[in-house]
């Protein structure tokens, strides 16, 4: 059996979607809590590797779904693409989560005469870590940067931006960030005693990006 790998992620998720893509299922039928949902993806997904894949199992001590790979599963409704993870640390907005994220973007229909619901897998995206930072924020930062900002731009910035974190951290940040700037971030990060994650920048990227993988490319017109 193969180790799973990034490559091998990538490839096995392609096929999840085909395979799961408008499979009516009894568990799905009447499910209105995107939450729920998500578990039961996230639970058929994980079997999928298994059953392929030499893989280590997720670990709620880590908090990931695919520690072997360093990723975390992700499912939401395109009606509204979002999540929540654990707040860890204020940099986490601007340097990334720490690690990949694989997101699933469905949308779902109940059958209620066979009592059963189905998914359609509309979006499918792998995001290297790099790229799990927040877009508004590491846009802003490079621009200061870029336009010969300092130190206290940056700490104006971080504060003007309620990045959590006192005066001393924020000043520590603004001297890493100056030394060490920030890739882009394709999530939109929203403050709480939880990161909430939004997606609909990922579910609509047009261009190519490096740290970004689309397996199920979003159609619109869909």
């Amino acid at each position: 059996m193969k180790k799973l790998n990034i490559k091998e992620l990538v490839i096995a998720a392609k096929e999840f979607c085909t395979k799961e893509d408008g499979v009516y299922r009894e568990e799905f039928f009447g499910v209105t809590d995107g939450k729920k949902v998500g578990t039961i993806v996230e639970h058929l997904f994980q079997d999928f590797l298994r059953d392929r894949y030499e893989m280590m199992a997720g670990s709620s001590a880590k908090g990931l779904d695919l520690p072997s790979v360093n990723t975390d599963i992700k499912v939401t409704s395109v009606v509204q693409p979002q999540s929540s993870c654990p707040y860890r640390d204020s940099k986490q907005k601007i340097y990334g989560l720490g690690y990949n994220l694989i997101v699933f973007v469905y949308i779902k229909e109940d059958d209620t005469k066979q009592k059963k619901g189905k998914l359609n897998f509309l979006s499918c995206t792998f995001v290297e870590s790099s790229r799990t930072a927040d877009y508004q924020t590491t846009t802003g930062l490079r621009a200061i940067i870029a336009n010969n900002g300092n130190e206290d731009d940056i700490f104006a910035f971080l504060s003007d931006h309620r990045i959590p974190g006192d005066d001393v951290t924020l000043m520590n940040m603004a001297h890493e960030i100056l030394k060490s700037p920030p890739k882009i971030g394709y999530l939109a990060i929203s403050n709480a005693l939880q990161w909430r994650l939004q997606y609909s920048r990922i579910v609509a990227l047009d261009e190519t990006v490096d740290g970004i993988t689309p397996i199920v490319k979003y159609n619109a017109k869909n």
